[in-house]
C-alpha cells in the first residue's frame, strides 16, 4: 500500500474508530454495546485459534527445549557432582568412625599395659626398604620414634621399628620370616619362641617339649631387656595346633596372630615401657558361652514304686511281714501231731481254708460220715 494522503486518512479514521470503541465498551461495563460483536467473534475465531495453538505449540515447545537443554544439562552434571560429593563424604564419615574405633581399642590395650605410645597411621606396604612384610607409619625421630621399638594395635603385637627417618618409619611386622619374639604362655608361663611365616600362621618353638598345650592356649610377649625391641605382656595370638611329634626337647605350636597384617591403618609405637610386667592382663577377654539349658526327664514316685513292688494292685492282698528277730516265736500248729492225721498233715497257716468252698463242705461232709 502506498503512502498517500488518502492511506494516512483511513488510518487516523481505524484508531479513532478503535478509541471510540474501546470508550464506549468501558464506560458501558457488563452491559457494554459490542459484547455482542465479542461474543460472536470468541465464537467464529475460537475453533481457528485452538487450531492453530495445536499446530503451533509443539514447534514452540521444541524450539524452547532446544534453548533450555544447555541449563538443563549443566543442572543435571551440578545434582551429579553434588551426589558424588555426597558419596565420597558418607564414604569418609564410615572411614573415619573405623579408625576412630582403631584408636579407642589401641588406647584401652596401652592402658590396660600401661604402656606410653605414640599413635601413628600406615601410609605405605611393601618392600620399598628391601624387606619383604613391612610398612611405613607418617612418625619418625621428630616424634621420639627410636629403632627397636615394639609397635602395637588394638589387637595385639604388631611389629618392631628397624628404620627411622625425621617423619616417617619403617615397622618389620610379625609375620616376616626374620621376625623372632619371645613368648609367654597364659598362666602355665611355659617360654617360646616365635617366628613368623608369611601369611601362614606363626610357628612358636616352646622350650620345654613335656609342656601341655591345647588349642585355644593364648601366649603374649615375654619382653626384652629394657623393653627393647619388645616390651612384656603384649598378646601375641592363640594356640590352632600342636605339632604331635613327641619326646624332643621342644614342642611347636602353630598360632593365629591377633593382629591382621592385611588391614592395618592405626597404629601404636610404645615409646615408654611399663614399670612392672602386666602378665595377662592385655589379653582380650574370653568369649563367654551361651547358656545351654538341659531338660532332664525324671520317673515319677508312682513309677518308682511301681517298679521297687512297693505299690500292689488294687484287689491283691498284700503278703504278712515276717517275724523279725525280736519278735516271739509263733508256734507251730502241726508240731507235736501225729503225723498219719490227716489233720496235722494240712497246714492252716499255709493254706487256709475258706468257708464257702465247696471242696471244704466237701471234706466236712466226709469227715462227718466218718465219725
Amino acid at each position: 500500500m502506498r503512502d498517500t494522503r488518502e492511506s494516512r486518512l483511513l488510518l487516523i479514521l481505524l484508531v479513532a474508530v478503535a478509541f471510540a470503541l474501546i470508550t464506549v465498551d468501558i464506560r458501558g461495563g457488563q452491559e457494554s454495546p459490542v459484547d455482542g460483536a465479542r461474543r460472536a467473534a470468541a465464537t467464529v475465531f475460537g475453533p481457528v485459534e485452538n487450531s492453530v495453538a495445536s499446530v503451533v505449540d509443539p514447534v514452540g515447545n521444541a524450539i524452547a527445549a532446544v534453548r533450555d537443554s544447555g541449563e538443563r544439562h549443566g543442572r543435571i552434571a551440578e545434582l551429579e557432582r553434588e551426589n558424588a560429593a555426597l558419596k565420597a563424604r558418607l564414604g569418609s564419615d564410615d572411614r573415619n568412625r573405623s579408625r576412630v574405633r582403631e584408636l579407642d581399642n589401641l588406647l584401652k590395650r596401652a592402658g590396660a599395659g600401661q604402656y606410653g605410645v605414640k599413635a601413628a597411621e600406615v601410609i605405605a606396604i611393601g618392600a620399598a626398604q628391601g624387606f619383604s612384610w613391612t610398612v611405613t607409619i607418617d612418625v619418625g625421630a621428630d616424634d621420639g620414634i627410636k629403632r627397636d621399638m615394639t609397635v602395637i594395635n588394638g589387637d595385639g603385637l604388631v611389629g618392631r621399628v628397624t628404620t627411622v627417618g625425621p617423619g616417617t618409619a619403617t615397622v618389620l611386622l610379625a609375620s616376616d620370616p626374620k621376625f623372632t619374639v619371645g613368648t609367654r604362655m597364659e598362666r602355665s608361663d611355659e617360654l617360646g619362641f616365635a617366628t613368623g611365616q608369611g601369611d601362614r600362621p606363626l610357628s612358636v618353638q616352646l622350650l620345654n617339649g613335656k609342656a601341655k598345650v591345647k588349642p585355644g592356649d593364648r601366649l603374649v610377649t615375654f619382653g626384652s631387656q629394657a623393653g627393647k625391641p619388645f616390651v612384656p605382656g603384649v598378646p601375641v595370638g592363640e594356640v590352632i595346633r600342636v605339632d604331635p611329634a613327641a619326646g624332643g626337647l621342644t614342642k611347636n605350636l602353630y598360632v593365629r596372630p591377633y593382629a591382621g597384617f592385611s588391614r592395618l591403618d592405626i597404629v601404636g609405637v610404645v615409646v615408654q615401657a611399663p614399670r612392672t610386667d602386666p602378665r595377662d592382663l592385655v589379653l582380650p577377654a574370653r568369649p563367654r558361652p551361651e547358656p545351654t539349658v538341659t531338660v532332664t526327664v525324671t520317673p515319677s514316685a508312682q513309677a518308682g514304686l511301681d517298679q521297687q513292688g512297693g505299690v500292689q494292685p488294687q484287689g491283691q492282698a498284700q503278703p504278712s511281714p515276717r517275724p523279725t528277730g525280736n519278735a516271739p516265736a509263733q508256734p507251730d500248729p502241726a508240731a507235736g501231731r501225729d503225723p498219719g492225721d490227716p489233720d496235722a498233715q494240712a497246714d492252716p497257716a499255709a493254706d487256709p481254708a475258706d468257708p464257702a468252698d465247696p471242696a471244704v463242705q466237701n471234706n466236712g461232709d466226709a469227715g462227718d460220715d466218718q465219725e
